[in-house]
């Protein structure tokens, strides 16, 4: 889904960019992954304390909430044109998004031998055929920025989780929008200078908590998208 482009792939601008790159005075334009996946850390520890307090979950949401609050926070940047976080992201998504399909893959009535194939398969697919296309087809600060992409990510989430109950669903999807969220703020606050006597925005300004993109065919298909998967979850949602 393309949107705005920050340099060509691979060169030395996007590189700096994407670890949390700096403009001519020396000042970061945008957080790097680590103040994103520290920032997230924190959140998702918050967050599961809360589902533990709050909500009295059992350990296992817990500690899942709080690893998809921290995983959030770090997945607008599978975008990113920086090779060694989209590696990481990608194989950690690809381990990741096996195990939420388990207990669906479950409930379809499949041998575990069935079930160890297709969860092999998903690895594949997205460890290497998706980062693949992914790589070529977004640029970074496009539409996967975005509070539709952050509402994607929810929704999939929640999809994922079937037959759970509703409150550990929407605790879990609640999570990773969590973390998203940060990143998008997080990368706005950034591209404000606070230093000196006027506040100054610097071009990435606006790129981050948005709606839409440059690109209507990468917003449209973002909708698309969106619509489907809420489609889906208010069907199921309502057997």
């Amino acid at each position: 889904m393309r949107g705005m482009p920050c340099g060509r792939a691979g060169s030395p601008a996007s590189v700096r960019l994407a670890r949390g790159g700096r403009d001519g005075d020396n000042r970061p334009v945008m957080a790097a992954f680590r103040v994103h996946l520290s920032v997230a850390s924190l959140l998702g520890a918050a967050y599961g304390s809360a589902g533990a307090v709050g909500l009295h979950l059992d350990w296992g949401p817990v500690f899942l909430g709080a690893g998809l609050t921290g995983l959030g926070g770090v997945m607008p940047d599978l975008d990113s044109d920086s090779g060694i976080p989209v590696r990481e992201l990608f194989g950690l998504a690809a381990v990741v998004v096996p195990l939420m399909l388990v207990r669906r893959l479950h409930h379809l009535g499949l041998t575990p031998e069935q079930i160890l194939a297709i969860l092999a398969g998903v690895y594949i697919l997205v460890r290497y055929v998706v980062s693949f296309f992914f790589k070529r087809w977004t640029v970074h600060r496009g539409m996967f920025h975005s509070i539709p992409a952050m509402l994607i990510a929810g929704l999939l989430i929640y999809l994922s989780e079937h037959h759970g109950d509703l409150i550990t669903r929407l605790y879990l999807s609640g999570g990773v929008m969590i973390g998203f969220l940060s990143h998008l703020i997080l990368d706005e606050l950034y591209s404000v200078d606070f230093m000196g006597h006027t506040l100054r925005l610097n071009k990435y300004a606006g790129t981050a908590v948005k709606l839409w993109s440059p690109s209507w065919p990468a917003t449209l298909l973002t909708y698309a998208i969106l619509a489907a998967l809420t489609l889906v979850a208010v069907q199921e949602f309502q057997r």
